[in-house]
């Protein structure tokens, strides 16, 4: 029988099933776990054949099958979380790395060179901040950045700066950004990479960081975006027990990520692939939990005296910019936001402090709720001058809504404010 095309599914039933065939494993409901560093070759001729096919691909008409080679360079377990992926995110192929570290740096590796400039919006990752700004530098890559993802001025102003620098091969967006939960106008940015296109004769490629809202909640694939990364640690994985990484895209551009892959050793392992099987199962429900419950609490810190302001795009005034473009280019507003508490950092630490139920850790989308201070902790090494333009200061704290109830992660927080 036939199987059901993904474009013809929810995402709710894609999460569950898509990507395994239990008449591949004896009938097991679930996948197993192929804990194997090697596969072994049915002959002489089909080891040829299978790393020709690998590295340089099917020949014209030739009718393949799956093979593997080596766990470094693809895995079953592997193929499942890729196929699944991708249909999440809408498109032909993705490719499955150890951390989301690992695929950001992949991505940089594998577009830029000597000469070539990089322009990202502000503020991004601490971890992808440093390698476009730092390591990439290192590398002859001159980085630039802008700061009002929805106001066309200030992207093709940045765009103008990064050109006049070299060649812009790449323009890195974060919609929601880490840890403000600024947003970015994906099409827009698209139109003015069509523009830069006409320009210097090839057009940026436009990648997305997606990790604050997961492929449940938004598509930058079919917002203009030619990749989209996401930090699998997160939502998608969910219970902060794995760390992983995955970009979609075109099969013409995840090729060459898996090729390098290979050569960088940094793809998703089998138990992390399984685990992360299993977790996409729940994404909807808990993705559904976690931004109900952030409402809530983000409404109440909103109302606090304490508190100077809550930046989260759920809060977003009906017809305000961020309101407008999530209507337009979401389906959610996520559970992770920031917000400014009163005072400076002896009161923000005094507020983590006092804390009992939220956990003081980084990270963000486990199913407890995590709370941190970027200035001290994710964004330590970031230029202070750019986390200031960014509005990331000594009183902002990023707090990710877990699933637990919403009256009790209210209680603790305000008790915790009795004492700032």
């Amino acid at each position: 029988m036939a199987k059901p095309e993904p474009h013809s599914l929810h995402p709710e039933t894609i999460a569950v099933g898509h990507g395994y065939d239990p008449a591949s494993a004896g009938g097991a409901a679930k996948p197993p776990l192929y804990l194997t560093s090697t596969f072994v070759y049915r002959s002489a001729q089909h080891a040829k054949d299978t790393h020709r096919i690998f590295f340089d691909g099917p020949r014209e008409g030739e009718n393949t099958e799956p093979a593997h080679i080596y766990m470094r360079l693809g895995h079953p377990n592997l193929d499942m979380v890729e196929n699944r992926l991708a249909a999440l995110d809408g498109t032909e192929a993705a490719a499955g790395f150890c951390s989301g570290m690992a695929a950001i740096s992949t991505v940089l590796i594998a577009h830029l060179k000597p000469g070539d400039s990089v322009l990202h919006s502000l503020p991004i990752y601490g971890g992808a901040d440093m390698m476009q700004n730092q390591v990439m530098a290192g590398f002859g890559v001159k980085a630039f950045h802008f700061a009002d993802g929805l106001d066309a001025a200030a992207v093709q102003a940045g765009v103008d700066k990064a050109m006049a620098a070299g060649p812009l091969r790449l323009i890195w967006l974060e919609s929601p950004a880490n840890p403000t939960g600024a947003v970015v106008d994906i099409g827009l940015v698209a139109e003015i990479a069509a523009e830069a296109a006409e320009r210097q004769g090839f057009r940026p490629l436009i990648v997305v960081d997606n990790t604050f809202l997961g492929p449940l909640l938004q598509s930058p694939l079919a917002c203009g975006a030619d990749l989209c990364m996401t930090s699998l640690t997160k939502y998608c994985g969910g219970h902060s027990d794995l760390l992983a990484g995955g970009v979609s895209g075109r099969a013409e551009l995840i090729g060459p990520l898996r090729a390098l892959r290979t050569l960088l050793g940094n793809p998703m392992d089998p138990h992390t692939a399984w685990l992360l099987l299993r977790s996409f199962e729940t994404l909807p429900l808990r993705t559904a939990r976690a931004c109900e419950s952030a409402l809530t609490v983000a409404g109440y810190l909103q109302r606090h005296p304490k508190v100077a302001s809550v930046r989260f795009v759920g809060l977003a005034e009906t017809g305000s910019r961020e309101h407008e473009l999530m209507r337009q280019q979401a389906r959610g507003s996520g559970s992770t936001f920031s917000f400014q508490i009163r005072g400076g950092e002896p009161e923000a630490f005094r507020l983590l402090d006092g804390l009992r139920l939220l956990r003081l850790a980084v990270s963000l989308g486990g199913s407890e709720t995590l709370i941190c201070h970027p200035a001290s902790t994710t964004h330590y090494p970031i230029a202070r001058d750019r986390l200031a333009e960014a509005g990331v200061t000594e009183a902002t704290l990023r707090l990710s809504i877990g699933l637990e109830h919403p009256d009790d992660l209210i209680a603790d927080l305000d008790q915790a404010l009795e004492r700032v």
